[in-house]
C-alpha cells in the first residue's frame, strides 16, 4: 500500500497542479473579460457624456436644424391639404415676425460694429487689412463664377423646350439695364447726400424711353430716382471714416469710442435673447415658403437640371474651394472652422439673407472660432455688402442656362465677359433675398440675351436664393479667419501698445492727482492760516 500510494502521490499533484493552473488561467481570462466589459462600459458612458455635452453646448443650433427639416416636412404636409391664402400667410407669420426683428438690428449692428473696430485700428494697419479683406474678396467672388461656368458648361442642362413650357412668375418684358449706370449707381451711394435718407434709401438710374414726337426720333431719358432698401454701402463709407478718425482723436475720441463699444455689445446681447426664437421662426419660413409655390412638380421636371447644376456649383465653391483657400493661408482644419460658423450657415439657409444673418455670424466667429472682433467688425460687416461668392456664380451659371436655352452659342470673349460682369454684378447685389435676379440683368445685357427670360426663373429661386445666401455667408465666414491669421502680429502688437499707453496715462495721472493733492493740502494751510491771523486781528481789535 506505502509502494503504491508512494507511486500514485506524485500524479496526484501533477492533476492539482494542472487544476490549478486551469483554474488561475480560467480567472485571469475571466477578469480580462470583466475588464474589456468595464472598459467598453465606460468608453460608452464616455462617449454618451460627450454627445450630452455637445447638445448641451450647442442646443441652439440642434433646435434650429431640427426646424429647418420640420419646416420642410410641414411645407409638404401642408401643400397635400390645399392650404388657402391665409393659412400660408398664418404659417409664414412667425417667420415674417423673424425676419422683421433681425432686418431691425441691422442698421445699428453695422454702425456700432464698424465705428467700434474701426476706432480700434490705426490708419496704417486699417489700410493693410483692408487690402487683405479686398484681395481676398476678389480672388474668391472670381473664382466662384469660373467654378459656375465650368459647372455649367460640363452638364448643359440648358433645354429650348423648357423655355416653352415654364413660366415663372416674375416681370416680363424687356428691362434697359446699363453696366455703366450700375458702377457709377454703386458709386453715388457710396457718398449719399443725406446720411438720414441712406438710412431706408437708395439712389438708383431710371431709364425711360421717351416716345417719338412730331417725326423727332425716340429720346432715351436718364433720372435718379430713390428706391427703398438701406444704403448699406454708404453706411459703411460714413462708419469707415468716422471710425478712424475717432481713434485718431485719442483721449478726447475715447468717450465716443466707449459709446460705440457698448452700443454694439447691447445689440448683439439682444441678437442673442431673439436667437432663441429663429428656430421657431425659420421652421415656419420654409413652411409657408413651400406651401406658396405653385406648380412645384412641373417646374422640378422641367428646370431640375438647372436646380441640380447651380447647387453643384455651391457645394463645390463652398467645401472645397473656400476650405482649400482658407487651409492654404492658415494651414488650420477648415472643417473645425466650419463646425463654428454651422449655426451662421443654417440661420442663412433659413432667411434667405445674409444682411440679416450678420449678427448670428458676428456670434459664431467670435465666440466659436475666436476671431478679433475688430477683425469681426470691418470684415465681415463690409463682407456681407461685396463678397457675394454665391451670386456671382449663381449670376453665371443662370446667364449661360439662358443662352443655351435660346440655343446661342457662347464664344471664349463671352465667357470672360461672363465671369467679369458677374462679378461685378455680384458686388452690387444687395445683402437682401432674391437680389441677384434684379442684378443679373446686368450679365444678359451684356451678352445681348433676353431680359424677359429671368422671369423663367422665379419659380426655383425661393431655394436656390437660400443656398447661395448660405455660401456667401459661409465665404465672410473664412474670409475674417484668414485676415486675421495674416493681422494677428499687427493686431498682438496694437494690444501691447494699447496696455503700455494705459499704463502711462495711468503714470500721469497719478502723478496729477499727487499734485492735485499736494495742492489741496497747500490750499488748506493758508486757509487755516488766513482764518488763524483773522482771529487774531480780530482780538486785536477787540482789546
Amino acid at each position: 500500500m506505502s509502494s503504491l500510494g508512494k507511486a500514485h502521490g506524485p500524479a496526484h499533484h501533477e492533476q492539482d497542479a494542472a487544476a490549478a493552473a486551469q483554474d488561475d488561467v480560467a480567472g485571469a481570462v475571466a477578469d480580462e473579460n470583466e475588464k474589456k466589459k468595464k472598459g467598453k462600459k465606460e468608453e460608452a458612458i464616455k462617449y454618451l457624456s460627450l454627445t450630452l455635452q455637445w447638445f448641451r453646448d450647442n442646443i441652439l443650433l440642434g433646435f434650429t436644424i431640427a426646424g429647418v427639416l420640420v419646416g420642410i416636412v410641414l411645407g409638404f404636409i401642408g401643400r397635400l391639404a390645399g392650404p388657402t391664402p391665409e393659412s400660408i400667410a398664418l404659417m409664414s407669420f412667425p417667420g415674417e415676425v423673424l425676419m422683421r426683428l433681425l432686418k431691425m438690428m441691422i442698421l445699428p449692428l453695422i454702425i456700432s460694429s464698424l465705428i467700434a473696430g474701426m476706432a480700434q485700428l490705426d490708419a496704417r494697419r486699417s489700410g493693410r487689412m483692408g487690402f487683405r479683406a479686398l484681395a481676398y474678396y476678389m480672388v474668391t467672388t472670381v473664382l466662384a463664377a469660373i467654378v459656375g461656368i465650368i459647372v455649367v458648361l460640363v452638364i448643359h442642362p440648358g433645354d429650348p423646350s423648357a423655355k416653352a413650357i415654364v413660366r415663372g412668375a416674375g416681370p416680363a418684358g424687356e428691362t434697359r439695364v446699363s453696366t455703366l449706370d450700375a458702377i457709377l449707381d454703386i458709386v453715388r451711394n457710396m457718398f449719399p447726400e443725406n446720411l438720414v435718407q441712406a438710412c431706408f434709401q437708395q439712389v438708383q438710374t431710371s431709364v425711360k424711353e421717351v416716345p417719338a414726337k412730331y417725326n423727332k426720333p425716340a429720346v432715351v431719358e436718364r433720372t435718379l430716382v430713390y428706391k427703398d432698401g438701406t444704403n448699406v454701402m454708404g453706411m459703411i463709407v460714413f462708419c469707415l471714416a468716422f471710425g478712424l478718425l475717432a481713434g485718431q482723436m485719442g483721449r478726447r475720441g475715447r468717450i465716443m469710442v466707449e459709446f460705440f463699444v457698448v452700443l454694439n455689445d447691447i445689440i448683439m446681447k439682444l441678437v442673442g435673447i431673439m436667437m432663441w426664437y429663429s428656430p421657431f421662426g425659420i421652421m415656419c419660413l420654409i413652411a409657408g415658403k413651400i406651401m406658396s409655390i405653385a406648380n412645384m412638380a412641373s417646374t422640378a421636371q422641367q428646370l431640375g437640371l438647372y436646380m441640380v447644376t447651380v447647387v453643384l456649383g455651391l457645394l463645390v465653391h463652398g467645401l472645397v474651394t473656400l476650405p482649400i483657400i482658407y487651409w492654404t493661408v492658415t494651414r488650420k482644419n477648415p472643417a473645425t472652422f466650419f463646425r463654428g460658423m454651422l449655426q451662421a450657415w443654417v440661420t442663412a439657409v433659413g432667411t434667405a439673407s445674409s444682411a440679416a444673418t450678420l449678427p448670428v455670424t458676428f456670434q459664431c466667429l467670435e465666440e466659436n472660432n475666436g476671431i478679433d472682433k475688430r477683425v469681426t467688425r470691418f470684415v465681415v460687416a463690409v463682407g456681407a455688402t461685396v463678397n457675394m461668392d454665391g451670386t456671382a456664380l449663381y449670376e453665371a451659371v443662370a446667364a449661360i442656362f439662358i443662352a443655351q436655352m435660346n440655343g446661342i452659342q457662347l464664344g471664349i470673349g463671352d465667357i470672360i465677359t461672363v465671369s467679369l460682369t458677374a462679378t461685378l454684378a455680384s458686388i452690387g447685389a444687395a445683402s437682401i433675398p432674391s437680389a441677384a435676379l434684379i442684378t443679373m440683368l446686368l450679365v444678359l445685357t451684356a451678352l445681348g440675351l433676353p431680359t424677359s427670360d429671368v422671369s423663367l426663373l422665379f419659380a426655383v429661386d425661393w431655394l436656390l436664393d437660400r443656398i447661395r445666401t448660405s455660401i456667401n455667408v459661409l465665404g465672410d465666414g473664412f474670409g475674417a479667419g484668414i485676415v486675421y491669421h495674416l493681422s494677428k502680429d499687427e493686431l498682438d502688437e496694437m494690444d501691447q501698445e494699447r496696455h503700455a499707453d494705459d499704463a502711462e496715462l495711468g503714470v500721469v495721472g497719478l502723478l496729477e492727482s499727487r499734485k492735485l493733492s499736494v495742492l489741496d493740502e497747500e490750499t488748506r494751510k493758508r486757509s487755516v492760516d488766513l482764518a488763524t491771523s483773522g482771529s487774531a486781528a480780530n482780538a486785536e481789535t477787540t482789546m
